[in-house]
């Protein structure tokens, strides 16, 4: 796969303090096989989705033990320009552009309403491999936020977003668009979330089938928090994994209703 545009979902990955449990956990949900492991990366192992990259998985550093999460990276054709425009624009780097290898340049960011990402710059790993619906390969992306005007003010200062918003005015959801393509959505966390969860980009899953995944998912030690539920987009369900990770997964061949209307955010 090639590079993608800038500010592009373009790969995911999450620390785990137990690596091997967070391997059988995805290898039975997402059907995911994993690559070998080197101690120079930090045992940074790499998932498979029928062969193609689709995440990783890594244990924490030490220090950094800490809540299991995923982390979606935005590509950027240069890591420390993003960095610099993250902080211009009132979010936060928690991790300086740090070349890997030969693979390429990663930091961590926080926006204004709390939520962290990832920015990587591409080396000879370009991101994902997988396609967009792919069982077992990344589909969507979404910033829940408490804080959406901010949030809404940050992402296109920092990468070449438009944006659209739902017509519908009583779901507060917007979307950022790159070369016309829909890459990243935007939701208001309500008083339905409790007030302990914070704010946080949420990574969808392609699955064959949502109501089998999510019953695997529980058979394991998941949680289901939102769903199964039908949408013009596919039947998807928001889970949490045992180690407490947050992810969603979503059938993008089941849908029901009408692709919701949009215009351009003033």
């Amino acid at each position: 796969m090639a590079v993608q545009p800038e500010g592009t979902p373009c790969w995911a990955d999450a620390m785990f303090a137990d690596v091997e449990g967070a391997k059988s956990f995805y290898g039975d949900v997402l059907g995911w096989t994993f690559g070998e492991s080197s101690s120079e990366f930090g045992y940074y192992t790499q998932a498979y989705a029928d062969g193609k990259a689709a995440a990783a998985v890594v244990p924490p550093m030490p220090g950094a033990e800490g809540q299991s999460a995923w982390c979606l990276y935005l590509a950027s054709p240069d890591a420390a320009a993003t960095a610099e425009k993250v902080r211009a624009h009132g979010g936060e780097v928690l991790m300086e552009p740090m070349q890997v290898g030969e693979f390429g340049t990663m930091a961590l960011a926080r926006d204004p309403g709390g939520a962290v990402f990832g920015i990587w710059q591409a080396g000879s790993h370009e991101g994902f491999e997988t396609e967009m619906g792919a069982p077992g390969g990344y589909c969507w992306g979404e910033v829940f936020t408490r804080d959406p005007k901010k949030v809404d003010t940050f992402y296109p200062s920092v990468f070449p977003y438009t944006m659209r918003k739902f017509d519908d005015e009583s779901m507060d959801f917007s979307m950022f668009d790159v070369q016309g393509e829909t890459v990243l959505g935007r939701m208001a966390m309500g008083d339905d979330f409790p007030p302990e969860v914070p704010a946080y980009l949420n990574v969808f899953f392609a699955v064959p089938d949502c109501d089998a995944a999510v019953a695997k998912a529980t058979e394991r030690g998941g949680v289901l928090r939102f769903g199964p539920t039908d949408s013009p987009f596919g039947r998807f369900a928001a889970l949490t994994d045992p180690q407490g990770a947050a992810f969603t997964v979503i059938d993008v061949t089941t849908t029901e209703g009408e692709m919701p209307a949009t215009s351009p955010a003033t």
